[in-house]
C-alpha cells in the first residue's frame, strides 16, 4: 500500500511533467489560434498596443457622434488586410467626463498616470484643451483635439495639436460674403465662452480688411434665461445694423432663434449668418431648426461627396441607430468626421513610431506629493507625435496634413435654409474667395432671405445692410436763422425752407419710409440755444437723429458727425459797394485805345504816307516840290486816308495796292474806335471800391461777416484785427452797414451773399479770391446707414430741373453778375489788330520792293553811263538820280512833231513849264533862238530856227543816241521839234 506522501509526491511529480508540457504547448495553441483567425497575421505575442485616451462627453451629440466616429474608424483601419499586418494596434480608452474643465483634468491624470498612454483625443472644449495641454506638455504626450476651438495658439504648448477647421480662415469666409454684397457694418452675436475668445477678435480683423466694421458686439451667457435672451434681442431691434454672425451652442442657438422670430427679426431685410459649429444644429435639432431659421446662411467646411463618404455614411447610420435607437441622425457632422480621419491618422503614426522603436511606455516614474508631479514624460509618445506631424493621406474629410500645429485651412461651403433644405449657393476658396464654384470664378446661387417666399425670393437683389430701429421716429434738429428765413424757418410747427425742402424731396425718394419730426434748436422765441457748432455736437451727443439746415461741413464738425454731400455752392468770399468809374475828363477821348495802340497806329499811317510818296513821287506833280512841301505831303496824305479826304490823285498800281489795303485797316481801327468810346461815355461801368482784404487791412477798415458762423476763425486766420470784425445778423443790416460806410467789406458765405444780391444787385458786387469750403450738408450721426442713401440722392436731385427752381426761388430769378475790373474794362490795345497791322505792313513793304526793283530794271544803263567812276562810288549817285528822276507827265519826251502837233491847243497864255535842272541843257528868251551854254552842254552850237520868245532847247539821250529837242510856243499851239546829234 502506498502511503500519503508517496502519492503526495508522485501526484506533485505528475503536475509538473503535465505542467512543462502544458508550457511547451502554449505558443503553439496561442499560434494555431492566431493563425485561425487573421491567417498569416502578425503573432499576438508580437503585436504591440498603443494605447490612446479619449476624453468626451458622451451625454452630449457632439460627443457621442464622434465616439461612434472614432470605433467605426480603427474597425474601418483594421479591417483592411494589409493592415491586419501591423505591428501595432490602437486601443481606445474612453472617460466619459460631462462639461466640466477639472474631471476632465482629472480624467488626463489618470490616463497618463495608471493606463500610460501615449497620446490623449477629443477634449470638446476650450477650457477642457487648456488643462490638457499642458498635461501633455510636462508628460510630451500629444493632446489631439478635433472640436476645440482654442483662444489663441500662443497660449497653448507644443504638444497640442487641432485636427479641425481654423477658424481664422471661417472668420475669412464670413467677411468675403459681407464684401459680396458690400454691406458696411456687421453685429456680432455670440456665446459669452472660451470658444469665441479668439473666434471674435479673427472675425473683427477679417472684416476690417474688406472696410466692414463690427458696430456692436452682442454677448449672451452659457446659462441666460429666456428673459435675458429677450433683452439681447431687444438690443439688436434697436441697432441700425441688420446683418449678424452667430456664433453659439446648439440649444442656446435654438432657443435664441425661436425668440428672434418672435419679435419679428427672421423677416425681410434681415440677414443671419452661422459660423460653423452652429451650422450642424441642423443635423442634430432637425426640423425645429429649420422652421425657425428660415433664409439663414451658414459656413462649414467643405467635405468633398466621395465614394468613400458615402459608404462611410451606410455603415455609421447603421451602428449609431442601434446603439441610438429613436435617433434623428441621418448622418455624421463634420467634426465627427475629423474624429474619423484623426484616429486613421494615429494608427498610421503609430505604426510608424512603433517599426522603428518598439519600446512603448512611459519611463519610470517619479515620486511626488501629487499625481501630476508623478508623471513623467515619454519618449515613446514624444515619438508618436513626431510622426503623427508628418502623416499625410486623403481622409474621407479631406487632405490631411498639418501644419502649425493644426490641420491646414480648407475650403467652406455657404449654405441657405430654405424650407427643409440646406441648399450650397456657394464656396470659399482662399484662391477665388466667394464663389459659386470652388474650381473657378463665378456667381453665387440664389439667395432666399429672410422673410422672402421660397418660390418667388423677395423683390430686392438682397438686403441693404441695415434697417430703421422698431418704432423709431427720427429727431432732426434745425437751427434758428431770423436773418436768412430763405434757408430754414418755422412756423407754426411746421419746418419750411430751401434746405429743408431740399431734404424732404430727397428722402422721398428713398425706397423705404423715414419717420421724422423736425425740432428747432431754440428758446422758442426766436434766439438760439447755441452756436451751428454746439447744434452739430447735439447729434454726437445723440439728442438729435440729424440736423437739417445750413450746416457748413467743416473739418472740426465732421470729428463728431457724418456729413451727406453738399447741396449748395461752396465758398466764402467779399462783399464790397461799387462804383461808377465813369468821370468825364479832358482825354476821355484817348480810353478807347492803350498807349501801345495809339503809338503802332501812328507809325503805320507815316510808314503808309512814306511808302505811297516813295512810289509816286517820280510820275506824279502832286509828291514833288521843295523838300518840306513833300514832307508835308507825305503826313497830310497819310492822317487824311483816316477819313477818306485824301486828294492827290494816285497814278502807280503798286501805290494803290497798298492803299487799299490800308484803308481796310482805318476803317476798322476807326469803327472800333467809335464803338469803344461809346461804350466809355454812355454805358454804367460799376467798379469794386475794394478789391482785395490785404487793402481793407492796409487802410485799417472793418470786416463784417455772420453772427453765429465760423467765420469769425476763417478771418483770424487771414490776420483780421479782432476788433475790426463785426457781426450782423440779416442782408437788411449788412445792407446799412456797407451803404453808411461801418464796414468796408462782408466776409460770408456764396449762398448768403447770393442771396443778399437778389435784392441788392446794384450797388454791391462779390469781389476777391474764392476761400475753398464744402458747402452746406446734412449731419448724420457716425456711421449712420442713412449717410450715403441721402448723398446719393441729393447726387440725383441736384441734376434735376427742380433744383434750379428752387435756387431761382432762393436766389430770384434775375441774376446779379459781378462786376470785376476784369469786366469792365474797355480799353483795346495792340494785341487785338495785330493781324490787320501784319497784313498791311506786308502789303506796303512787297509795293515798295517791287518799285524799286522796276525802277533800277528801266534805268539800268545809268549805271553804265560813267565809267570813270569806280562802281561803288558811283552807284550812290545813280541810285539818287533814280529816286529823285522826274517822269511826270508834263516832261515825257514826244517821239515825233505829227504826234505833238496840237499837244497844248488848250493851254492858255501865260504857259508855265517846269524843267527839273539837272537835265536842262539850253534856255533861251531871244528872238534867235541862240542856245546858251550849261551844264552838260554837248560842247557844239546848236541853231534852232523858227522859235518864238519863251522858247528853250534841252538834250536828252534816247536808244543810246544823244537828242536835241526844242520846245516854243506859237499862240496857243506849242511845237516841239527833235535833232539827233552825230
Amino acid at each position: 500500500m502506498t502511503t500519503a506522501p508517496t502519492l503526495l509526491r508522485a501526484s506533485t511529480a505528475a503536475l509538473r511533467r503535465h505542467g512543462l508540457l502544458l508550457v511547451l504547448l502554449l505558443p503553439l495553441i496561442g499560434s494555431s489560434g492566431v493563425a485561425a483567425q487573421g491567417g498569416g497575421a502578425v503573432p499576438r505575442q508580437r503585436r504591440q498596443v498603443v494605447d490612446v485616451g479619449v476624453i468626451l462627453d458622451s451625454k452630449t451629440w457632439a460627443g457621442n457622434i464622434s465616439l461612434a466616429c472614432m470605433e467605426q474608424a480603427l474597425e474601418d483601419f483594421y479591417a483592411d488586410a494589409g493592415r491586419a499586418r501591423y505591428r501595432t494596434r490602437l486601443k481606445l480608452h474612453l472617460r466619459d467626463t460631462g462639461p466640466s474643465a477639472v474631471d476632465a483634468a482629472s480624467a488626463g491624470v489618470d490616463l497618463l498616470k495608471n493606463v500610460r498612454v501615449q497620446a490623449i483625443v477629443g477634449p470638446q472644449t476650450s477650457t477642457q484643451a487648456k488643462f490638457l495641454a499642458e498635461l501633455g506638455n510636462k508628460s510630451r504626450v500629444p493632446i489631439i483635439s478635433f472640436s476645440a476651438d482654442c483662444p489663441s495658439r500662443s497660449g497653448l504648448t507644443p504638444y497640442f495639436i487641432r485636427t479641425a477647421w481654423n477658424d481664422s480662415s471661417q472668420a475669412k469666409a464670413i467677411a468675403s460674403l459681407v464684401q459680396n454684397y458690400n454691406w458696411r457694418e456687421v453685429v456680432s452675436v455670440y456665446e459669452d465662452d472660451d470658444t469665441n475668445i479668439k473666434f471674435i477678435p479673427d472675425l473683427v480683423d477679417a472684416l476690417k480688411q474688406v472696410d466692414t466694421r463690427v458696430s456692436y458686439r452682442c454677448k449672451i451667457h452659457p446659462t441666460a434665461t429666456e428673459e435675458d435672451m429677450k433683452t439681447a434681442i431687444s438690443s439688436l431691434r434697436q441697432n441700425w445694423t441688420s446683418v449678424f454672425v452667430v456664433r453659439m451652442s446648439h440649444t442656446l442657438a435654438h432657443k435664441f432663434f425661436q425668440l428672434a422670430k418672435q419679435e419679428g427679426m427672421m423677416s425681410q431685410g434681415f440677414v443671419w449668418i452661422t459660423a460653423y459649429g452652429l451650422t450642424d444644429i441642423f443635423d442634430v435639432v432637425g426640423s425645429p431648426a429649420l422652421d425657425v431659421m428660415q433664409g439663414v446662411l451658414g459656413v462649414k467646411p467643405h467635405v468633398q461627396d466621395t465614394v468613400e463618404l458615402q459608404n462611410f455614411r451606410q455603415r455609421w447610420r447603421k451602428k449609431y441607430r442601434l446603439k441610438n435607437p429613436g435617433t434623428s441622425l441621418s448622418e455624421p457632422t463634420v467634426s465627427g468626421l475629423y474624429a474619423y480621419d484623426t484616429i486613421w491618422a494615429l494608427a498610421l503614426a503609430a505604426e510608424k513610431a512603433g517599426y522603428v522603436n518598439s519600446g512603448f511606455g512611459l519611463s519610470l516614474t517619479k515620486n511626488g506629493s501629487t499625481d501630476f508631479d508623478r508623471i513623467d514624460t515619454s519618449k515613446a509618445a514624444e515619438k508618436l507625435r513626431g510622426a503623427l506631424l508628418k502623416v499625410k493621406f486623403l481622409g474621407i474629410s479631406g487632405k490631411f496634413h498639418i501644419e502649425d500645429m493644426q490641420l491646414v485651412s480648407s475650403n467652406y461651403t455657404i449654405i441657405n435654409i430654405v424650407g427643409q433644405e440646406r441648399r450650397e449657393i456657394g464656396f470659399w476658396t482662399p484662391g477665388f474667395g466667394i464663389s459659386g464654384n470652388p474650381k473657378m470664378k463665378s456667381d453665387l446661387n440664389t439667395i432666399i432671405w429672410p422673410g422672402c417666399n421660397h418660390s418667388s425670393g423677395c423683390n430686392e437683389t438682397s438686403p441693404r445692410g441695415w434697417i430703421l430701429p422698431t418704432n423709431k421716429t427720427l429727431i432732426i434738429g434745425m437751427p434758428v436763422k431770423p436773418g436768412f428765413e430763405g434757408f430754414v424757418r418755422f412756423e407754426n410747427g411746421t419746418a419750411t425752407g430751401f434746405c429743408v425742402d431740399v431734404f424732404e424731396a430727397v428722402v422721398k425718394e428713398l425706397p423705404y419710409h423715414v419717420p421724422r419730426v423736425y425740432e428747432q434748436f431754440g428758446d422758442g422765441e426766436g434766439s438760439s440755444n447755441g452756436t451751428y457748432d454746439e447744434l452739430v455736437y447735439e447729434v454726437y451727443l445723440k439728442r438729435y437723429d440729424a440736423v437739417v439746415g445750413d450746416i457748413t461741413i467743416l473739418a472740426n464738425r465732421s470729428s463728431y458727425v457724418d456729413f451727406t454731400l453738399p447741396y449748395t455752392e461752396s465758398g466764402v468770399r467779399m462783399l464790397v459797394p461799387v462804383q461808377d468809374r465813369r468821370q468825364k475828363t479832358a482825354w476821355t477821348f484817348l480810353r478807347p485805345f492803350t498807349a501801345d495802340l495809339w503809338l503802332g497806329t501812328g507809325a503805320f499811317f507815316v510808314f503808309t504816307g512814306f511808302v505811297v510818296w516813295s512810289i509816286e513821287h517820280r510820275i506824279n506833280q502832286d509828291f514833288r516840290g521843295s523838300p518840306a512841301s513833300q514832307i508835308g505831303s507825305v503826313f497830310y496824305f497819310s492822317f487824311s486816308t483816316l477819313v477818306f479826304a485824301h486828294r492827290e490823285q494816285i497814278l502807280h498800281n503798286l501805290s494803290r495796292i497798298a492803299i487799299v489795303v490800308w484803308l481796310f485797316v482805318a476803317l476798322i481801327v476807326q469803327q472800333s474806335y467809335t464803338a469803344s468810346l461809346s461804350s466809355i461815355l454812355t454805358v454804367e461801368q460799376l467798379q469794386p471800391t475794394v478789391t482785395n482784404l490785404e487793402e481793407v487791412i492796409r487802410n485799417g477798415g472793418n470786416v463784417g461777416y455772420l453772427n453765429d458762423s465760423f467765420l469769425p476763425g476763417l478771418l483770424k486766420r487771414l490776420k483780421i484785427d479782432e476788433s475790426k470784425m463785426i457781426a450782423f445778423d440779416s442782408p437788411v443790416e449788412y445792407n446799412e452797414a456797407l451803404s453808411t460806410g461801418k464796414v468796408a467789406v462782408i466776409v460770408d458765405e456764396i449762398p448768403y451773399l447770393k442771396v443778399f444780391l437778389s435784392k441788392y444787385c446794384q450797388n454791391y458786387t462779390m469781389v476777391g479770391p474764392t476761400y475753398k469750403f464744402d458747402g452746406f450738408g446734412y449731419a448724420f450721426p457716425r456711421g449712420s446707414p442713412l449717410t450715403p442713401d441721402i448723398s446719393r440722392g441729393i447726387l440725383k436731385f441736384a441734376s434735376d430741373d427742380r433744383m434750379v427752381k428752387m435756387q431761382n426761388e432762393l436766389y430770384g430769378y434775375t441774376s446779379c453778375p459781378d462786376k470785376d475790373d476784369s469786366q469792365t474794362s474797355s480799353s483795346l490795345t495792340l494785341h487785338s489788330f495785330q493781324g490787320l497791322f501784319i497784313i498791311s505792313g506786308v502789303s506796303s513793304v512787297l509795293a515798295l520792293v517791287l518799285h524799286a526793283v522796276i525802277t533800277i530794271y528801266n534805268n539800268r544803263h545809268e549805271f553804265s553811263s560813267d565809267s570813270s567812276q569806280s562802281s561803288w562810288r558811283r552807284w550812290p549817285v545813280v541810285l539818287s538820280k533814280l529816286f529823285h528822276g522826274d517822269d511826270s507827265p508834263s516832261n515825257t519826251p514826244v517821239e515825233d512833231e505829227a504826234a505833238t502837233e496840237n499837244v497844248g491847243s488848250a493851254v492858255e497864255t501865260p504857259l508855265s513849264i517846269r524843267i527839273p535842272g539837272h537835265i536842262v541843257e539850253h534856255l533861251s528868251n531871244t528872238e534867235t533862238g541862240s542856245p546858251q551854254e550849261g551844264e552838260g552842254t554837248p560842247g557844239r552850237e546848236i541853231s534852232v530856227q523858227d522859235t518864238e520868245p519863251l522858247s528853250f532847247a534841252y538834250m536828252h539821250s534816247e536808244r543810246g543816241q544823244n537828242r536835241v529837242a526844242s520846245l516854243s510856243r506859237s499862240g496857243s499851239s506849242i511845237r516841239r521839234r527833235q535833232i539827233s546829234m552825230e
